[in-house]
């Protein structure tokens, strides 16, 4: 018998976006799945060849990109920051809609100029996508990693610049912070291991078509 497909989902708000997408393609997670009082990271589905396994958002890519997971949802963030050439991206699912800016406090714009800018320190959970943006005009980022409450850092006198993302706006007026650049739009991505892909050709093609149907039947 061949090994399972394994589908890496984020925890978290990208999630609940994607059930319904899931139950459209045919997958019917075990009972367990939600309940949230159970401990298992891994599920089986109603498709006897197809488990889940739960996973933090920024892992998904990493579980897809090492081959502990054959396909899985992720943000275009994510695989961004991370650039992995072993993962490719056939279907933008169109969830998880957000984008990624540049923000600091007000009282700092009134007298700021971003086109002058050298050097910057940033704190960010995009070291990566950070760095790259600001060498492309030729300025330096020193980035400092956090991977939560970003909005806390200039009024804490950590820097006086962020970089995250954004849907609403409101997390950063509510900590006094205004939207000074934008790095690019955010969504999520059906994302396959390539390898996988090779050895598994009609098995995961055949899923790509199932999530294809299901944004069409949207």
């Amino acid at each position: 018998m061949p090994q399972k497909l394994i589908i890496a989902l984020p925890k978290g708000r990208i999630l609940k976006e994607a059930m319904p997408l899931l139950r459209r393609a045919g997958i019917e997670p075990e009972a367990a799945f939600d309940d949230p009082d159970s401990r298992l990271l891994r599920f089986t589905t109603n498709m006897p060849d197809l488990d889940i396994v739960r996973v933090r958002s920024f892992d998904v890519a990493t579980f897809v990109a090492f081959g502990a997971a054959h396909m899985g949802i992720a943000g275009n963030d994510v695989l961004m920051e991370f650039q992995y050439p072993e993962i490719y991206a056939p279907l933008d699912l169109d969830i998880g809609r957000c984008y990624m800016a540049v923000a600091e406090p007000a009282a700092l714009l009134a007298e700021d100029n971003p086109g002058r800018w050298s050097h910057i320190r940033v704190a960010t959970k995009y070291p990566g996508i950070t760095r790259r943006h600001f060498a492309a005009r030729g300025v330096q980022a020193e980035c400092i990693h956090l991977n939560g409450a970003m909005e806390l850092a200039p009024s804490l006198g950590l820097c006086r610049r962020i970089v995250d993302l954004v849907s609403s706006g409101a997390t950063l007026r509510a900590n006094g912070l205004v939207e000074v650049e934008r790095i690019a739009e955010v969504t999520s991505r059906l994302i396959i291991n390539r390898a996988a892909a090779k050895t598994r050709p009609e098995h995961l093609a055949g899923w790509i078509e199932r999530f294809q149907g299901a944004l069409d039947a949207r």
